[in-house]
């Protein structure tokens, strides 16, 4: 721990990971799978509503955002993992096809869809 610059305050620097999950279906569901999903495995994580709009429509979905939080880290492996881990828990119980699982060097497309 560092002290802050007007000494009122402590710092705790890490090495810096971020994801998000791009998923589509029900929000409420998620929070409560997420909510299950955080405590036993040690997670934060932030969720946004988002609407995805491609050529044939438009479905309502949400964004899960991780990071590497200093007060509790987290080798930035681990985090992808446990990123993963979380979007197929979301695809599968939310009854979805596929999801993204996006970070700064990488874009992983997670599919439950037998391919053809």
């Amino acid at each position: 721990m560092n002290k802050g610059i007007d000494e009122q305050f402590t710092t705790k620097d890490e090495p810096t990971f971020t994801a998000k999950l791009y998923v589509a279906g029900p929000i409420e569901q998620a929070k409560t799978i997420i909510r299950r999903e955080c405590f036993p495995r040690g997670l934060c994580v932030t969720i946004e509503p988002t609407l995805y709009i491609y050529a044939c429509g438009e479905e309502a979905g949400y964004v899960v955002g991780l990071l590497n939080y200093p007060r509790y880290p987290e080798a930035p492996a681990f985090l992808f993992t446990k990123a993963q881990m979380l979007l197929e828990t979301l695809i599968r119980e939310t009854h979805q096809w596929s999801g993204l699982l996006v970070t700064p060097d990488l874009t992983r497309f997670i599919s439950r869809r037998p391919e053809a």
